[in-house]
C-alpha cells in the first residue's frame, strides 16, 4: 500500500496508532487556511477528534519514494462549505515529513472560515 493510500485509510477511519506511524516525528503541516502550522502531534489530536473533516473521491495525482501529491473533496464538521483539496507531500525515511494543501471552494458564496 502507498504511503498516501495508508494516511488516507488512517484518516478516514480516525486510526491515530496508524497515524502515527505515518507521520515522521518531524512531520510539519501547513494547511491552506489559518495562517498556521501543524506538528504531528497536532495533527494526531485533530485526527482522533470528532470534528474531523471527512473526504470522498481521493486520487492519487503522483507518488514516488520522495513526494506525492493527492487530490479529493473534502467536508468540515465546523459547516464551511466543502472544498476541492490538493495535497502535496514529501517523503522521508518512508513517511509523511511535510505535508501542504491548497484548495477550491466549491460553492458561490464561500466564506474563509478561521480568518
Amino acid at each position: 500500500m502507498s504511503i498516501i493510500e495508508a494516511y488516507n485509510k488512517a484518516w478516514e477511519n480516525g486510526d491515530t496508532e496508524a497515524l502515527a506511524n505515518i507521520l515522521h516525528d518531524d512531520c510539519v503541516f501547513n494547511p491552506h487556511v489559518g495562517g498556521i502550522t501543524m506538528s504531528k502531534s497536532d495533527i494526531l489530536g485533530f485526527a482522533g477528534g470528532d470534528n474531523r473533516p471527512t473526504s470522498e473521491h481521493d486520487r492519487i495525482l503522483f507518488e514516488n519514494d520522495e513526494v506525492g501529491v493527492a487530490h479529493s473533496i473534502v467536508h468540515f464538521a465546523n459547516d464551511s462549505d466543502s472544498e476541492a483539496v490538493l495535497s502535496f507531500m514529501r517523503f522521508k525515511d518512508g513517511q509523511i515529513i511535510s505535508m501542504e494543501t491548497g484548495a477550491t471552494p466549491l460553492s458561490d458564496d464561500y466564506q474563509l472560515i478561521g480568518s
